[in-house]
């Protein structure tokens, strides 16, 4: 489902009818064995690690998903104030947690 989400605390032409609270999203991923194997060896060599940024992308959008999940669960038609946090997690069976968290709203057309 698509609900407008944003950075900020109010949306352009609408106003918030009802705050319903805090909505987040979290995952944790650890990097596959081949993500693990090439990023091993660019640390080695040097240069960008394409192989953790697709798996720090993809952790990104599961917990984008599933904040989206959880605004929707509350009755919410947007999310405003969402940011994003990220952490290392694990010690030596590496991981990584992203958390995406927001204010779910219901809000309503402005009236002129």
């Amino acid at each position: 489902m698509h609900i407008p989400v944003t950075t900020t605390f109010h949306i352009e032409g609408f106003r918030i009818q009802q705050y319903l609270g805090v909505v987040r999203g979290i995952i944790v991923r650890a990097p596959t064995i081949a993500q693990g194997i090439m990023g091993g060896l660019k640390s080695i060599i040097g240069g960008r690690i394409g192989a953790y940024t697709e798996m720090c992308e993809q952790a990104r959008q599961q917990a984008y998903d599933l904040l989206i999940d959880h605004a929707v669960k509350l009755g919410a038609n947007a999310i405003v104030g969402m940011r994003f946090d990220a952490s290392d997690v694990g010690g030596k069976m590496s991981g990584t947690e992203v958390l995406c968290y927001g204010t779910a709203v219901v809000i309503e057309p402005e009236q002129d």
